[in-house]
């Protein structure tokens, strides 16, 4: 399995945050994320959720990275 990290938001934080998360890539921009690193509860898409990922620039990160931007229904 090809683990990369993709990042989630934390819907529960008084302002935008994103949190780093575990994932396999699928194909084009689907992921399975795999390992939500502890914060299975705060993560708007948990782990065993298929999501599609777009590439976003983040100010503090300074750079651009992979996004879960919606939960993919896998039926």
């Amino acid at each position: 399995m090809n683990t990369v990290t993709i990042y989630v938001s934390l819907p529960r934080e008084a302002v935008p945050v994103l949190a780093p998360v575990d994932a396999e890539h699928l194909r084009g921009d689907l992921y399975r994320i795999t390992n939500c690193r502890g914060e299975d509860e705060e993560v708007e898409f948990g782990e065993g959720t298929t999501v599609r990922c777009e590439m976003r620039h983040i100010e503090y990160g300074e750079g651009d990275f992979l996004v879960a931007v919606e939960a993919i229904d896998s039926n």
